[in-house]
């Protein structure tokens, strides 16, 4: 948002508490608070995030679907046709969006996921391994011990002490 952005925030506040006024000038501030974040630093990503042939958009399907189905295992080939992008181009802005390959992101959801349930208590390491698309409880492991300093068993114990 430009310096001019609270401003336009603090004329609309007002407006709040007179019903008459609401209906009248709530789309002229709205439309001008839209216009200072657009106007903003980020405004080039918003206006990504809301043209849906942009790159960006097209990057937040294959996101969405990873975060919804992590557990399962998909090519990368076809993370790329669900975004309508070629392979280089969907991992060239995956990894501008994200900040990681969608292999990493992936794990990281897994990961965290799983420690969420090992900390709910929901089943041991090996089943919620297993939950959350790991083929090998010993894999699960040293990914986890990698991604949290230690292995799930001590990590949650950790936890509970505290």
């Amino acid at each position: 948002m430009t310096k001019a952005g609270p401003f336009a925030c603090h004329k609309y506040c007002p407006a709040l508490y007179k019903p008459n006024e609401i209906e009248a000038l709530s789309p002229v501030y709205e439309r001008e608070i839209l216009f200072r974040i657009l106007q903003g630093p980020l405004g080039w990503m918003l206006r990504d995030i809301a043209t849906p042939d942009a790159a960006l958009a097209r990057i937040s399907v294959a996101i969405n679907w990873l975060r919804g189905n992590f557990e399962k295992s998909i090519p990368i080939e076809e993370l790329a046709e669900m975004a309508s992008l070629s392979v280089s181009a969907f991992y060239r802005h995956f990894k501008s969006v994200t900040a990681l390959s969608p292999l990493q992101f992936q794990k990281r959801i897994r990961l965290l996921t799983a420690r969420s349930s090992l900390l709910a208590g929901e089943g041991n390491a090996t089943t919620i391994a297993f939950g959350v698309g790991y083929e090998s409880p010993n894999q699960f492991s040293r990914e986890y011990a990698r991604f949290f300093g230690l292995p799930p068993s001590k990590d949650i114990a950790r936890f509970r002490l505290r």
